[in-house]
């Protein structure tokens, strides 16, 4: 269980960030001791109670208060005329507003953390833990939220080993919030059942289908141009050296192997997800080529519309032809590291994607007998 302290951690709170009050008072104190009196430096005592409301519990800011207010009766004992009663009914006031503050803080951080309770769980559901290698297909994912204080948005993957090979789902449902979640995990929950018992990706995604179309059901009908998804299946079959891949009107995969990279455009679309009975279910599977040491590519549109300083998108192909040949967690990690640095980690969207590789299969040295 996470504890209240990880949070304050999360919100950046350093150890010497959490003592500023205390030396802000130490500093205050000795000015006020060393310097000339009309300089008056110690008028802002008051100020340590009120930085320390921001950071500490009730309790330690009312403590901190009140050395403050004994450190001013102590500096008018032996400097008379340092109008100690106004300064001390000021630390009066501010430690009062500030035990106040720290109430209202501690309550509303409270929140928040039961709020990410909520949400750390919700994201198991959509986006759950996974094995990173099936046989000899090696799997990672990389999961970014736009916002600091996000955790799970309308972003979604998943991965099932099953009798027709290792199959893959990316997809990224329109509009945020609780209804994008929602939508989420209902094609997730469904392609979990179905990748085990169809064996046309094009039935799979026609149970994913009916699972949104259900779903949506309970919002007006005129919001249904506002609640589709677009996702990716992929199936790599237990034997052979070629993959599937129906493209619902999701980003392209990007392939790269020794020959270059290669942008696995759909020869045919296939429409987006709780569009069909609009614009019909024709499903289309296309074949490309996978060998052992080939990285395949799944990611989001938050990917590609990630945008610099100058609001020019990140050159995600260009990105990718740069990249040496490297196992799935790698490449993610430099696609994260770079992400970030590229939009200054002001990211617009959330970010989910999918590195795959066929494992080569080990070398036998061994020379037989002559």
């Amino acid at each position: 269980m996470i504890k209240p302290g990880r949070l304050r951690d999360s919100l950046g709170r350093g150890p010497f960030t959490v003592l500023s009050p205390v030396v802000l008072t130490v500093v205050i104190a000795s000015l006020a001791y060393t310097t000339p009196r009309s300089m008056a430096f110690s008028r802002l005592l008051p100020a340590a109670p009120a930085l320390a409301a921001a950071m500490w519990p009730v309790l330690p800011t009312v403590l901190l208060g009140t050395v403050c207010l004994f450190l001013m009766i102590g500096l008018g004992i032996v400097f008379p005329d340092l109008g100690t009663g106004y300064t001390a009914a000021g630390i009066v006031a501010v430690t009062v507003a500030a035990a106040y503050g720290s109430h209202v803080r501690l309550k509303r951080e409270r929140t928040l953390f039961q709020v990410r309770l909520v949400a750390d769980a919700a994201q198991q559901v959509v986006l759950s833990p996974m094995p990173r290698r099936f046989g000899d297909v090696e799997v990672e994912s990389l999961y970014l939220a736009a916002a600091a204080e996000a955790r799970i948005g309308g972003d979604f993957y998943e991965v099932a080993d099953t009798q027709y090979g290792v199959r893959l789902l990316i997809g990224d449902v329109r509009g945020k919030g609780l209804p994008a979640v929602g939508a989420a995990a209902a094609m997730v929950n469904s392609f979990r059942e179905a990748a085990y018992g169809e064996a046309d990706l094009g039935c799979v995604a026609r149970r994913m289908e009916a699972s949104s179309t259900r779903y949506s059901a309970a919002f007006p009908p005129e919001d249904l141009m506002e609640r589709f998804a677009t996702a990716l299946l992929v199936e790599i079959p237990h034997e052979g050296s070629h993959i599937g891949i129906l493209n619902c009107g999701h980003p392209p995969p990007l392939l790269l192997g020794r020959g270059g990279l290669r942008v696995l455009e759909p020869t045919a679309p296939s429409p987006l997800l709780n569009l069909a009975a609009l614009i019909g279910d024709h499903y289309s599977t296309d074949t490309f080529g996978f060998t052992p040491g080939d990285l395949l590519l799944l990611y989001t549109d938050g990917v590609t519309e990630a945008r610099n300083h100058s609001g020019e998108l990140f050159p995600l192909a260009d990105w990718m032809r740069r990249q040496p040949p490297a196992r799935p967690r790698r490449l993610l990690d430099a696609l994260h590291r770079d992400l970030l640095r590229y939009s200054r980690g002001g990211l617009d969207d959330d970010i989910a994607a999918l590195a795959v590789r066929l494992r080569e299969p080990p070398r036998d040295d061994r020379r037989p007998f002559s």
